[in-house]
């Protein structure tokens, strides 16, 4: 278990790798080289979440880690989130274990998820609408989020556009019309128990993004996948001010690095008062451990 009072920050956004690397031959490693490229990230191969436990602990920051289950949809196979959730159990002092699952499996899905909260430790879900390729409100995903909500954990959501795919012939076949932030009002709507994360600073959408979390108590907002340096000043000025208990620090480790993201934070136009929110009292409360 994180000891929280001794981290300096919770990172709520980060990515978990195999530690065989990934499959050349169903297109993963084009992605992530891409990716890299796009981010100026410095890796030869996304580090494993061995790795990643390591130079979070160095950095004394907690991190909530996730795969991306998309093999429907893209055809690159999933990390097994049962594999995530027992690597980190190995580090469970640093790394806050979350597990993603495509919503097209239905009640098999929803028998996961209630499985790895209740027998294996986990802490929340990661949903990518663009990677799995449908629209957050599509009544064929509630399956999946009534058991999630049964749960009581939460559920971060990618949204808008932040390089994944960018550059690649077609976009990668990634379709940004299903990452529209507003699409999650409905689901904030139909779930108002269940905490809702947008992820990522909503290009083009962050007044939508704004808009939902302002109005939507369930809803919160981390700032992952974009350097603070280049944040819009609408998202700075709503965080200073009426969503400064609802914005949570991320990275997108390991296309962005935890302290590189600091470094800007720290240069960024936000209130004093309101760094302590961001970097990690909004996070335990959203975790259930403040």
């Amino acid at each position: 278990m994180v000891d929280f009072s001794k981290v300096r920050a919770i990172d709520f956004h980060t990515h978990a790798e195999e530690p065989c690397g990934c499959h050349a031959d169903d297109g993963y490693d084009d992605l992530q080289s891409t990716m890299a490229k796009y981010f100026g990230a410095p890796w030869q191969h996304p580090p494993t979440i061995h790795e990643t436990a390591a130079h979070y602990r160095e950095q004394n920051i907690a991190a909530v880690i996730f795969p991306v289950d998309a093999e429907r949809e893209t055809g690159y196979r999933r990390y097994n989130n049962y594999e995530v959730a027992e690597t980190c159990a190995e580090h469970s002092d640093i790394l806050i274990p979350f597990a993603s699952i495509d919503p097209h499996k239905g009640k098999l899905g929803a028998r996961e998820a209630r499985d790895l909260v209740q027998n294996h430790g986990i802490q929340g879900f990661k949903l990518h609408p663009t990677m799995q390729g449908f629209y957050p409100y599509d009544r064929m995903a509630y399956t999946l989020y009534e058991a999630i909500a049964e749960t009581g954990k939460p559920v971060l959501f990618h949204t808008g556009q932040t390089g994944v795919g960018s550059g690649m012939r077609g976009g990668n076949g990634m379709r940004l019309k299903y990452s529209n932030p507003m699409y999650m009002d409905d689901v904030a709507v139909d779930f108002p128990d269940m905490p809702i994360i947008l992820a990522h600073p909503s290009f083009p959408w962050q007044e939508e993004a704004l808009s939902v979390a302002q109005h939507k108590p369930n809803v919160y907002i981390d700032l992952s996948g974009w350097s603070p340096k280049y944040f819009p000043e609408i998202l700075v000025r709503y965080a200073n001010t009426m969503l400064k208990k609802k914005m949570l620090f991320g990275s997108d480790w390991p296309m962005i690095s935890p302290e590189k993201w600091l470094g800007a934070f720290e240069k960024a136009a936000f209130r004093d008062e309101v760094r302590p929110l961001i970097l990690k009292e909004n996070a335990m409360r959203l975790l259930g451990v403040s």
